[in-house]
């Protein structure tokens, strides 16, 4: 901002010569203003990545380490853009999280289960095949998706460059993690033949239906659907597969349960319900609990695996007590919380008594 001239009326300098010099420093200041807001970024685009040294040097060692050209890894992440609302997503003060019956109506709504109704009969062959093959049931499947996207109709805004770039520059707590994700979303972009300027996906960088950050996207995801690419976006085929090898590959029990009302003696009931931090136990073997007071309400196979007891809130004043067996733990792999394992399997309940 050029401030306001006035005419001195004690200054000995001519009018005319007074005007023009003015003239002239206001060109001047027009002039280096016009240079200014070309050197500032565009706000509703970002802050470039190109010129910084750290981003350079990241771009090296991807080059050195995958083969990629390094040329092309500095153009990619000269187009990627700083977002200041990604780091505050990221940053948001901690919570408490919520209770049980906070958590679980969303996902339980009548909407949500018919869309899963839906999305099982549109893709019901391939469900049937997963199944077949990885011995995953359709409804936990289904579940998934309908908890990650609402069936794929919420994937995410944000350039998935922009969401790993921001992350692994501009975010230093998790720097580390995201700088090894961007590094796979751009060998992802290389194995699936896609610009990785193009595809969009949640603040944190999760892609398509089942939301995959791009480690997992190349570790697990499939071609279910034989046409020799993999699609989160657009193939439900893809989806499906991709979500059961996943659970497979961490070790889901076909025909095994995920969780059973538990059956907790009265005189040990205060002594086990301390076991209890943040809602899940440890995991013991069964004869263990069983020590303790605790079993299956109803007959279920017997595992040789440790199993924990979950608790959920179903009221302020009164909670459920299960056992969670190992296919519990398989689901916490896809999201580490115990609420969302356990609306994935209370959602995949309502779907299937709802077909």
């Amino acid at each position: 901002m050029i401030p306001s001239a006035r005419l001195d009326p004690r200054s000995s300098m001519p009018r005319s010569t007074f005007v023009v010099t003015l003239a002239v420093a206001l060109v001047a200041g027009l002039v280096a203003s016009d240079a200014f807001a070309q050197r500032t970024p565009d706000p509703k685009r970002g802050v470039p990545y190109g010129p910084r040294d750290d981003v350079r040097a990241f771009a090296a060692e991807v080059s050195v380490e995958t083969g990629l050209d390094r040329r092309n890894v500095e153009r990619w992440l000269a187009a990627a853009r700083f977002q200041p609302q990604i780091v505050a997503l990221m940053s948001k003060p901690f919570v408490e999280p919520p209770k049980w019956f906070e958590y679980m109506p969303p996902f339980l709504s009548a909407d949500r289960v018919a869309g899963g109704v839906a999305w099982w009969r549109a893709n019901e062959d391939a469900l049937d095949r997963a199944e077949a093959k990885w011995g995953v049931p359709p409804e936990i499947v289904v579940a998934i998706v309908g908890i990650e996207t609402n069936y794929g109709r919420i994937t995410g805004s944000f350039r998935v460059i922009d969401a790993l770039a921001t992350l692994a520059f501009d975010y230093p707590r998790r720097s580390t993690f995201f700088r090894g994700e961007l590094k796979e979303f751009l060998l992802l972009s290389r194995e699936q033949g896609f610009t990785p300027l193009v595809p969009k996906g949640s603040f944190a960088g999760a892609m398509g239906v089942p939301q995959f950050m791009p480690g997992s996207f190349r570790r697990y995801a499939v071609d279910f659907d034989g046409d020799a690419r993999v699609d989160l976006w657009g193939s439900g085929a893809d989806v499906v597969g991709s979500v059961a090898n996943y659970l497979a590959r961490h070790d889901w029990q076909p025909g095994g349960p995920t969780i059973v009302a538990a059956a907790i003696a009265g005189e040990h009931r205060d002594a086990v319900l301390r076991r209890l931090d943040g809602g899940t136990s440890e995991r013991r073997p069964l004869e263990a609990w069983a020590g303790d007071g605790v079993g299956p309400a109803t007959l279920v196979e017997p595992v040789d695996e440790p199993v924990g007891l979950l608790m959920l809130e179903e009221s302020p004043t009164d909670a459920s007590y299960w056992i969670a067996y190992p296919n519990f733990y398989v689901i916490t792999r896809y999201n580490r919380s115990r609420l969302y394992a356990s609306a994935v399997i209370s959602l995949a309940d309502a779907i299937r008594a709802a077909r």
